[in-house]
């Protein structure tokens, strides 16, 4: 059947990403030379699907540009600071049927959309040795039966995902009786979907190796992108490097600093000889033994 839509989710404050994240949506980082969710814009494009939806939500000024350099369509999700990603497929549940589920931050080597697609599928790509990441469970038709979180030498759920006109109508109905249930705020629109998998028919769609990419942190995009080790865009790390009197490549190990309410107040990291916190409001450059005091 024909693709009708795309929705690329980009509403989420992404803090395992400090500071960078902080500075910018991760939709906007540029890899290998290109603004991630512009070159996705651009694959879905070049594959003919002729509705691109883009949901904003943390800095959403900073994508008004796209509405003005591509035929895509901003809507807000305006609770994106109080639910999981399934606050911006219901934000964009009009556009579900027949669409891509993306999420912005998401880099294909290959372009992996098409003008036509047969049924419901997520992209699953194998995981050598011990993994993190949801692992799925299929029967022999490639239908998916389960998931779990973590494994080893498995298919694990990374990229996007297809719905098809009967997955949407069905999971939007769900989704609106479940939004105001207190239960389904922290919940992923994965964790929906699997919660409902007998109701929710969808196969898995294997790619090779390289195709698909997702960073969760600026030492993982170092990996994929060698060019962010010395040079990582980020005026707070550029200060920082300063400040201390090493190089932005001394700078690793930089994870979320949260207060006691759960707001992200800055960000740990390593340099040189030790471990330090740096705090957003002030810019103050402490000792990690002194991080409580932020």
């Amino acid at each position: 059947m024909k693709v009708r839509h795309a929705v690329i989710m980009a509403a989420g404050t992404s803090s395992r990403f400090a500071p960078l994240s902080y500075e910018k949506p991760k939709a906007l980082l540029e890899v290998r030379g290109e603004i991630l969710i512009e070159r996705q814009i651009e694959q879905l494009m070049l594959a003919g699907v002729p509705s691109i939806v883009v949901v904003t939500g943390y800095k959403a000024e900073m994508l008004d540009y796209l509405k003005d350099k591509y035929p895509v369509r901003l809507i807000h999700n305006a609770d994106y600071r109080t639910r999981n990603n399934h606050g911006s497929l219901y934000a964009a549940r009009d556009w579900l049927c027949e669409s891509y589920i993306c999420s912005a931050d998401n880099y294909f080597a290959v372009n992996p959309f098409e003008e036509d697609v047969p049924s419901a599928y997520y992209a699953v790509v194998y995981a050598e040795g011990e993994t993190d990441e949801w692992c799925v469970r299929t029967n022999k038709s490639g239908v998916i039966t389960g998931v779990t979180i973590g494994g080893h030498d498995a298919w694990v759920m990374m990229g996007h995902a297809y719905f098809d006109q009967l997955f949407a109508d069905q999971f939007v109905k769900i989704l609106e009786n479940e939004y105001d249930d207190a239960a389904t705020r922290s919940l992923f629109w994965e964790d929906i979907y699997l919660n409902h998998i007998d109701a929710l028919t969808m196969k898995a769609r294997q790619y090779g190796a390289g195709v698909i990419a997702e960073f969760d942190s600026i030492d993982e995009l170092r990996v994929f992108d060698p060019s962010y080790v010395a040079n990582t865009r980020s005026p707070i790390i550029r200060r920082i490097a300063a400040s201390l009197g090493c190089s932005e490549s001394d700078i690793r190990g930089m994870s979320p600093l949260k207060d006691d309410t759960g707001d992200v107040i800055g960000f740990q990291f390593t340099a040189l000889d030790g471990g330090y916190a740096y705090r957003y409001r002030d810019a103050a450059i402490l000792p990690v033994g002194e991080a409580r005091g932020l």
